[in-house]
């Protein structure tokens, strides 16, 4: 495994975990989002051995799940919540084009 997904991801993690402890709740759109990003990350970040390749096809799987449709509701969420530092502090940790590097990476 690469570590530098997983140190990204990590980061991210506490980093939310802090705005959590002293911040208000998040708002349940924003919340859906970081759990399904989270998630997402979480599986680009695995890399099966090319003999693996039920492991593959199940990453992959749970990839095409996780992240589709991330980069547009990403997009959608920062309008909406353009006026909010706190949140755009959150949305802006997240990459975006997701979909589009990982249907290049893993066919």
């Amino acid at each position: 495994m690469h570590t530098k997904p997983l140190a990204a991801w990590l980061c991210l993690a506490l980093f939310t975990l802090s705005l959590r402890a002293f911040a208000e709740p998040l708002p349940r759109d924003v919340q859906k989002l970081i759990d399904r990003r989270e998630g997402c990350d979480h599986m680009r970040g695995e890399f099966p051995d090319p003999g693996e390749k039920q492991r593959m096809n199940e990453v992959t799987r749970e990839i095409n799940k996780l992240c589709a449709g991330t980069g547009k509701e990403l997009a959608q969420l920062k309008r909406k919540y353009a006026a909010n530092s706190t949140i755009m502090q959150i949305l802006n940790q997240f990459e975006t084009g997701v979909e589009v590097a990982e249907t290049r990476t893993r066919k």
